[in-house]
């Protein structure tokens, strides 16, 4: 049996009608490294070998309701409150999660796209 061919990384690409604002948000107030300026996509690195790019395009919803973006650290308590410190506001704090058994917040970007912090407190977790 031929096994498949390997994949290096991942990308998860998300659409904006406010480049300028999405880019000053993930790098200013959340952070996050620039990898790829394509100029009307920007790619950040949100760990190794993973990525998020937000792309211009001005015939987007504005509904995101079935998008949500998922950060995994295990300081939640800590970018909760670093978020909150840079004007943030969360639509759920801190909070445990029995049927997950994770521990997350929930706040929007500047784009209405769900943001969720997550630790998850399975020790089964593949890092």
């Amino acid at each position: 049996m031929m096994s498949h061919p390997p994949i290096n990384s991942q990308i998860t690409f998300l659409y904006t009608s406010d480049l300028p604002s999405t880019a000053h948000f993930y790098e200013d107030v959340v952070g996050m490294t620039l990898a790829l300026d394509q100029g009307t996509c920007r790619i950040y690195r949100t760990g190794e070998g993973s990525y998020v790019g937000f792309c211009q395009r001005d015939d987007i919803s504005t509904d995101h309701a079935d998008v949500i973006f998922t950060l995994v650290t295990p300081q939640v308590d800590e970018w909760y409150q670093y978020l909150l410190n840079h004007g943030v506001t969360f639509e759920k704090p801190p909070a445990l999660n029995c049927k997950f058994n994770i521990y997350h917040c929930f706040f929007r970007d500047v784009n209405g796209y769900l943001i969720e912090i997550q630790q998850f407190l399975d020790e089964n977790w593949n890092r």
